[in-house]
């Protein structure tokens, strides 16, 4: 207020001193007679008196001025020390298992609760072993529904066919949504023991967030005509994507969003890595490898902050998938130009590949209560069995077949096996006749649509033709394999539900190759790949 009252002053001292200067100068130039001089002289006095005081009334104001811009000044200085105090005590390094730091201080100004509680962004590490530079970040964010859980189908399905190489240079975290300390252990320990290779590896992560990372959501507006409960969940889930990404954003290159509820295509993983190499040259934001929400998004991992700042900008207003399509709009859009100019600018930077290499198979949403039958239609059909060439036999099985998919027709490639739940002592044989020399075998449980279908502690036997190899079965080579009581030699095992492997070459003929079950399982097995290689 003294500046503007200050500086209009001064602007009418100026304005004052110009409108006399002029009547002035223009009474000078009209002067006729020596009444006329003297009249103009007394008005110069005049003019000179009122400079004089509009001179003292400018000094006043310029000190005004002056006294104003200093208090200016030393308030901007306490505010940038403050600030910087500020900074100090609230810029929380969240660090990962001891290694990564994220800068997240732009959160505390949009979620101001979290400076309640030091460790707020700080997620608790379930299981991980600190794994980075890796290509891919596979981020699945999962809650506790009321009716079935498909992570684990979710997580066969990603895992299913990956290649060594692929789990060298892959990351899939898990992050469990709750706050809940028991159930999080307990689907930790689930996850570990399901997946005990992948955990130790460091392929698979499961985190979850701090007690004091939600906010109060009793406040929100109903928008969109949806429900309080919706609003509420849909909010939820806007600050749950921003915590996952915040927690990827430094361990690979290129982040990819999935849901808990879905199913890989064969080969995803190689597919999205080829594609987003090749567009290396090309400016771009996201790529889509699905149609459907937010399944299937990648990011380049250094565009992560600048996503999750615009979501908490705005996680109470609108859904994920609209949000997306707001910073795309942000970024490329014209607001001079038509919504097709738009359009086209948006998807310079919005890549869409299909087929599209994720399905959404869940029924039942996270969100209580709400059914969900949502297909991708780019998907197209997976191949569920693979066929081989295998030699003449005859086989046999104590299992129990469902409806049409026997065992037969998935030895002869013509469909895959399935059957219900096997128990201790079921097994599956395949005798030749006349025998033959096999010289390797694979064998591999569960597909892409029923990837936890697998066969878990069996075992790869083989019927040696000639018996005298029973009967020396503790000396030389012969040692280290296990003989059963009905003259079979074990010579593999099932591993994460494929068994591979050669049959060693002095076992010569074999007249049968069984598979043999230890233990109950929970699920049902399903054969989708035999191939008996022979030396014809």
């Amino acid at each position: 207020m003294r500046l503007k009252n200050g500086a209009l002053r001064l602007l009418t001292v100026i304005v004052l001193g110009t409108l006399l200067s002029f009547s002035w100068w223009y009474t000078v130039l009209n002067v006729r007679d020596i009444g006329e001089e003297e009249e103009v002289q007394s008005q110069f006095l005049d003019l000179q008196r009122r400079l004089q005081i509009a001179e003292a009334v400018n000094q006043r104001v310029s000190q005004d001025l002056t006294s104003v811009l200093e208090s200016i000044k030393h308030i901007i200085a306490e505010k940038r020390s403050a600030t910087r105090n500020q900074t100090k005590e609230t810029k929380k390094d969240v660090n990962i298992t001891g290694n990564h730091k994220y800068h997240v201080l732009n959160a505390y100004y949009y979620l101001p609760h979290l400076a309640q509680s030091e460790n707020s962004l700080r997620p608790n590490v379930a299981i991980g072993q600190g794994r980075t530079n890796v290509s891919l970040v596979l981020g699945i964010p999962t809650v506790k529904r009321e009716k079935q859980n498909y992570l684990m189908d979710t997580l066969n399905s990603l895992l299913y066919e990956l290649s060594q190489e692929e789990r060298s240079d892959c990351i899939i975290i898990v992050f469990i949504a709750e706050t809940d300390v028991q159930y999080v252990d307990s689907l930790a320990a689930d996850i570990k023991k399901s997946f005990p290779s992948e955990v130790q590896s460091g392929l698979l992560e499961v985190v979850s967030p701090s007690p004091g990372f939600y906010p109060s959501f009793t406040d929100l507006k109903e928008t969109f005509g949806d429900t309080r409960e919706r609003v509420k969940w849909r909010t939820k889930q806007n600050l749950d994507y921003s915590f996952l990404m915040l927690y990827a954003q430094d361990k690979g290159r290129f982040y990819v969003q999935l849901e808990d509820d879905i199913i890989a295509r064969t080969g995803y993983f190689q597919t999205m890595k080829n594609v987003a190499l090749q567009k290396t040259s090309v400016e771009w934001m996201v790529m889509e490898f699905s149609q459907l929400g937010f399944i299937g998004k990648m990011f380049n991992t250094y565009d992560l902050p600048l996503i999750v700042e615009f979501i908490l900008m705005f996680y109470k207003d609108k859904p994920i998938d609209w949000l997306l399509d707001h910073i795309l709009w942000v970024k490329a859009c014209h607001p001079e130009k038509d919504a097709k100019h738009c359009d086209r600018q948006k998807s310079s930077l919005r890549i869409r590949y299909k087929p599209s290499l994720f399905q959404h198979v869940g029924t039942h949403s996270s969100l209580p209560g709400k059914i969900q039958n949502l297909k991708d239609k780019d998907f197209g059909k997976q191949i569920l069995h693979k066929a081989h060439t295998n030699p003449s036999a005859d086989i046999t099985t104590s299992l129990t077949a469902y409806q049409q998919f026997s065992i037969e027709k998935a030895y002869y490639g013509e469909n895959f096996f399935w059957a219900l739940q096997p128990v201790s002592g079921d097994h599956i044989t395949i005798s030749f006749h006349p025998p033959v020399t096999v010289k390797s075998y694979l064998f591999r449980s569960g597909n892409i649509e029923h990837p936890g279908d697998k066969l878990f502690n069996t075992s790869v036997e083989v019927q040696p033709a000639n018996k005298l190899l029973l009967e020396n079965m503790n000396e030389g080579l012969l040692a280290k394999y296990e003989q059963t009581k009905d003259g079979y030699v074990r010579i593999g095992a099932f591993v994460n539900g494929v068994a591979e492997g050669e049959v060693p070459p002095f076992m010569e003929k074999v007249t049968a190759v069984r598979l043999f079950i230890h233990s109950n399982s929970p699920v049902w097995v399903l054969l989708s790949e035999i191939f008996i290689k022979t030396d014809l």
